[in-house]
């Protein structure tokens, strides 16, 4: 196994192991880029404030995340076609959450089916849900997260229609992969994938196919899928899903005050900074910019996580300080599963705990419940230029 010291080494792994099309897939925005790109950049922007001469025993990660127990204030966010990252990923990702002691997010537009998932673990995971149209399907996914005793479910806000991905549209992205000669070529150099991919039935959208009325195979899902997102869905119809589902509910794709505020005296039981990694709205400020605007308009009414951009333990440690309860990781852990399936989930997770404890510590803190803006320095114009 190589040695994995920070993020950028499974990134580097996974992009020599993964498909081009799903590379890209897992790192590119939508439109030009800008605000995939500064999602990170601007956590470079805030500084650490370094403390010594204090006492650095005894340190603690853990915490809750939505009234849930969690080793760290970090959980491994819904990626869609996780399972064509690495055969089996989404069940390869939730075995490595649950043995690290954090919250994972099946996608509905996951490989691996919730029942697959479930089948493959001791304890419950979350289940995101993108709001389709077809009212039958959307009852019957409910019932299913409910049946296999899903701990929470984070209802997706910013993906009523999809924004456009240059790099999706170019490669053909589709599951599994149409096998055009360039894909042919790319594939032949990508062995290990390949060869799990020969060992597992999962190659399909698991959660749709042989669910939804009409989608029996492959060929019919894609024109399915492109006419389902509702455009429709307002705050009446998530009160519905709400009431449907009767459980933890988290808001996921926050990133106005308004809409904040709203969601707060909803009820929810947490929400998410994002803008869906860059991915939706091209242009749209980062989420860790929006933070605490967000935090601001909604007080102790609800819990804040956020997600987009987070790369190392330091990122999560800047999150919190800036007034988030927990942060959610995409890309990061997509790369260590890429990498080295499960065993590169487990590494990813391990870099961010190591990192975030011992950047703790330098900032002179034992608890992660304690950061707050005192351990930051940050630019006079970061919150003002641009305003909320």
């Amino acid at each position: 196994m190589p040695v994995i010291t920070c993020i950028d080494d499974l990134k580097q792994l996974y992009r020599a192991r993964t498909p081009k099309m799903f590379y890209d897939y897992a790192e590119s925005g939508s439109y030009t880029g800008q605000t995939f790109a500064e999602n990170s950049s601007d956590f470079a922007r805030l500084k650490l404030r370094q403390k010594v001469a204090v006492d650095m025993s005894n340190r603690n990660t853990a915490t809750t995340i939505a009234g849930l127990p969690a080793s760290m204030p970090v959980g491994l966010a819904p990626v869609g076609l996780t399972g064509m990252q690495h055969a089996d990923g989404e069940i390869h990702a939730a075995r490595a959450a649950e043995k690290f002691g954090v919250p994972y997010t099946l996608s509905t537009m996951s490989i691996c089916s919730i029942e697959d998932v479930a089948e493959n673990t001791t304890k419950p995971f979350m289940f995101q849900l993108y709001v389709m149209k077809d009212q039958d399907f959307l009852a019957a996914i409910i019932e299913r997260a409910k049946a296999v005793n899903c701990s929470a479910l984070v209802l997706t806000l910013d993906l009523q229609i999809l924004g456009q991905r240059h790099k999706d549209l170019k490669n053909g992205l589709s599951a599994p992969p149409k096998l055009t000669l360039p894909t042919l070529l790319d594939l032949a150099t990508r062995w290990r994938w390949g060869m799990g991919m020969l060992q597992t039935k999962r190659r399909f959208f698991g959660n749709i196919v042989g669910h939804a009325k009409g989608v029996a195979d492959p060929s019919s899902l894609m024109s399915w899928t492109s006419q389902q997102f509702d455009e429709r869905l307002d705050w009446d119809k998530i009160a519905r899903i709400r009431d449907m589902w009767g459980g933890k509910l988290i808001l996921k794709g926050i990133l106005d005050p308004e809409d904040a505020r709203i969601a707060a005296n909803f009820g929810a039981d947490a929400i998410i900074v994002s803008n869906h990694g860059g991915r939706q709205l091209d242009g749209a400020l980062s989420s860790i910019r929006m933070l605490p605007h967000i935090v601001e308009a909604v007080g102790d009414r609800v819990e804040v996580h956020m997600d987009s951009g987070i790369r190392s333990g330091q990122d999560v440690l800047k999150a919190l300080a800036y007034g988030a309860h927990a942060a959610w990781i995409g890309r990061a852990y997509i790369y260590g599963l890429g990498a080295m399936g499960e065993a590169g989930v487990t590494a990813a997770l391990e870099v961010i705990r190591k990192e975030l404890d011992i950047s703790m510590a330098l900032c002179g803190e034992r608890d992660v419940k304690n950061l707050g803006l005192h351990n930051l320095l940050v630019p006079q114009d970061f919150l003002t230029e641009y305003g909320a």
